[in-house]
């Protein structure tokens, strides 16, 4: 007959010789509440560094908004007074033709660059490193 586990026992409790006494079918059912745990627990903790990295990224967001639309007004009229200043020493449509293309050489650049540093920001780097750190104790590597 196995002996039952003391469910006020936690795993580092457990004595060699009350090891020795459960049954192969006892510890594997310790064994699969104790995975089931350890699961839940990573997925909380990926779950909550979600949550908090879109909150930051929300809120980072929002300001970044207000402020571009300022900045886009503004560039609108710097933009307008050098096709006016140019203008005085070419024709008006090449004044407007060069201005253009030099503002969409660094919009591309800007967004290029925007693109390639977004999927950095979803990472959960805390919970990856403590399902690695898992895995090794579970295969047990030091």
């Amino acid at each position: 007959m196995a002996t039952r586990i003391p469910q006020r026992a936690t795993p580092e409790g457990f004595e060699s010789e009350d090891r020795e006494r459960q049954s192969v079918i006892g510890l594997l059912h310790r064994l699969t509440r104790e995975l089931a745990t350890l699961f839940r627990q990573e997925l909380a903790l990926a779950a909550g560094e979600v949550t908090r990295t879109l909150g930051k990224i929300l809120a980072a967001s929002a300001t970044a908004a207000a402020g571009g639309a300022v900045l886009f007004a503004g560039l609108l009229v710097l933009l307008a007074a050098a096709v006016l200043g140019l203008s005085h020493i070419m024709a008006d449509w090449l004044a407007a033709l060069l201005v253009g293309i030099l503002v969409s050489v660094v919009g591309i650049a800007a967004l290029a660059a925007g693109t390639r540093a977004l999927p950095e920001t979803l990472h959960p780097k805390r919970s990856a490193r403590s399902l690695s750190k898992d895995k090794d104790v579970l295969t047990r590597k030091p």
